[in-house]
This record gives C-alpha cells, structure tokens and sequence, in this order.
C-alpha cells in the first residue's frame, strides 16, 4: 500500500491528474499485493507455530487460493500499467520479476537486501515515467540515493527477523553482519542518502519541501541506530524508516522540481 502511495504522489507532483495518478498507484498496489502474497505462501512452512496468527499457517487461506490470488493480483497490475504505457508496463513486468526473486530465492540469505536496493529506485521512475513519459537530469542522483535507501531498508527490515532466522537456520544481512553493525549499516546508508539530498536540491535556501525531506531522512537514520542493542524496537523502528523515506522521497520531487 505504502509503495502505491509513494507512486501515486509522484506522480501528481509530476502533473499528472488524478485519474493518471490512481491508475499508477492502483497497478503498484496490485503488483505488491501479489508479491506480498506468494511471501506469505513461500513462508508458511517457517511461519508454522512461529507466526500462528497468519492468514495461511492459521488455516484461515488455503496455499492454493493465495498463489490464485497473487497470479490475478500480478495479471491485473500489468493490465492496468498497460493502459498507462508499454514502458510502465515493462516496469511493472520488471517489479514482479523482483518481487519473485527476493520471496522465491533471496529471502533469507545474505543477498536479501539487494532486491530492495534495486527494486526501491522503480518507484519514483514507475510514476514519473507514467505521468510524463519519460525522466530527467535529477534522477542521476534520486537513483544512487534510492539504491542507498533500499539495501538501508532491506537491513533494518532484517533486523525485525533476525531471531527468527537464526532459529529455522536461515540467515540474512543481519544475521551475518550482527546486530550492531547491521543497524549502523543502515543509519550510514540514510546518512549517504542524506547527502545526495544535499546535493540535488542545492542551493543555500533548500525551502520548506527541501527541509522536510532532509528531516524525513534524519529521522530514518534515527530510528536505524536506535535499534543498536535495543531488539524490542526493530519492528517499530522499520516502519518508522519506512514512512520516513517514503516522505522523504515525495518532499525531494517537490523540492527539485518546484
């Protein structure tokens, strides 16, 4: 939902109206419902007596009617993507393909986080691309800052699992780097973020929208070494740096391009 809504506000920050704007969010929410969903499916035997309260270990959802689900979720988001352009299209083929990747294949491994790192920066280009057909020179540098957000994200969503892991004999980029490195992986990664913000917007008055994005981005790095040595507060911290990057995010369009 979040990464519909990172899309959708791109979007109308890049003139799209709203009818544009829905049907680029409407596809990212698809898409995310369906890799959202074949995770859960590729993690109900881990999830067995360790998460009871999901939908599939619950018994609430058959293993077959979700895999159902996440096929019409994935048909259904290129469809819409089709109806914007073959580029966005292409994309959201791309995203899916990302989306198995990491929930099939990387998901509990050392490499978890580099479908985050490469899947992050599609979103701003996902709306952009679908409101104006095509990008410009800023995103030389949101693409690297992205990047940079996404292995930062990818760590700290680690960070929440890490027992877990441990315990069914997975491992992860937290798992091998420590929880104290790890976190403070992350906070670096925000801060390189941060600086690459600096960069791009520029200038000694960055305005309110330049401001707000470099605060976004402060507090993801935060949050990031709050969890050093406090496990209790990496579920929360996560969703804090997520939340704050995606405003970040959004605050960088509408400085930039004000």
């Amino acid at each position: 939902m979040l990464d519909g809504l990172v899309v959708g506000g791109v979007a109308l920050l890049a003139g799209a109206d709203a009818g544009l704007g829905l049907r680029l969010a409407g596809s990212m929410t698809l898409l995310q419902l369906g890799i959202g969903t074949v995770n859960d499916v590729a993690d109900a035997p881990f999830d067995a007596g360790r998460k009871p309260g999901k939908p599939i270990p619950a018994g609430l959802v058959e293993a077959g009617a979700a895999r159902r689900f996440a096929v019409a979720s994935f048909v259904a988001g290129v469809t819409v993507a089709a109806t914007v352009s073959t580029g966005v299209a292409a994309l959201a083929i791309l995203v899916v393909g990302i989306g198995l990747a990491y929930d099939l294949r990387l998901k509990g491994t050392e490499w978890s986080w580099l479908p985050f790192a490469v899947g992050i920066p599609i979103l701003p280009v996902y709306g952009w691309l679908g409101a104006r057909g095509g990008l410009e020179p800023p995103f030389w540098v949101l693409v690297p800052a992205a990047v940079a957000a996404g292995a930062a994200l990818a760590i700290s969503n680690s960070l929440v699992d890490i027992e877990r892991d441990r315990a069914s004999g997975r491992t992860s980029v937290a798992a091998r780097l420590g929880r104290v490195r790890a976190g403070r992986l992350a906070a670096a990664l925000y801060l390189a973020v941060a600086a690459l913000d600096v960069v791009s917007i520029g200038g000694s008055a960055p305005g309110a929208a330049g401001l707000a994005s470099l605060v976004a981005v402060s507090i993801a790095a935060l949050a990031a070494l709050l969890t050093v040595g406090r496990p209790a507060l990496a579920e929360g911290a996560w969703r804090i740096e997520a939340i704050s990057m995606a405003s970040a995010a959004v605050a960088w369009f509408a400085a930039v391009f004000r």
